[in-house]
């Protein structure tokens, strides 16, 4: 008996390199600061509808390529995203059941942790800035999520990613 075939690499793989770009993005002076986090909500939505695909090793690798393309201290988003998606394959089968807006709850607590575990790393270099903009992404991300699920859902649905 054959075993159904993963499908739909390409479309995460997509959505990943599309958040990176978002990231990058030049923004005005001041807006930069309610900058949403496009990977972590990206990879948060890959690991709650598909764990066995999008892993702590995506996560891992995609923070690499965040630290070098925004010229941080190598490693500290890989920590960052690995912790999140970690805890989102922790909880997924909890979350995913939720309404949208309790998810949406989640998802800032979730990026609370991860900017948390940055201004820790940050503070261990010696660099830690602590005011009210670098909470920010977490709250315009959580205010976003609906959105973005709504959006990644259909889009899986669609190229019927499994």
């Amino acid at each position: 008996m054959n075993s159904p075939r993963s499908r739909g690499g390409w479309l995460i793989t997509a959505t990943v390199l599309l958040a990176l770009v978002l990231t990058i993005v030049p923004l005005p002076s001041g807006l930069g600061a309610f900058r949403p986090e496009w990977i972590g909500l990206v990879l948060i939505y890959w690991s709650l509808a598909l764990p066995n695909r999008v892993g702590v090793g995506v996560a891992w690798l995609t923070g690499i390529v965040q630290d070098v393309l925004q010229s941080t201290l190598l490693g500290a988003h890989a920590l960052s995203l690995a912790l999140t998606v970690f805890i989102i394959i922790q909880l997924h089968q909890r979350i995913r059941n939720l309404p949208i807006w309790q998810q949406a709850l989640n998802v800032f607590a979730i990026l609370l942790i991860a900017r948390v575990s940055l201004l820790w790393i940050r503070g261990l270099g010696g660099s830690a800035e602590f005011d009210w903009q670098f909470w920010m992404p977490a709250l315009v991300s959580a205010a976003l999520w609906p959105i973005i699920f709504m959006l990644l859902r259909g889009l899986r649905r669609y190229y019927r990613v499994n």
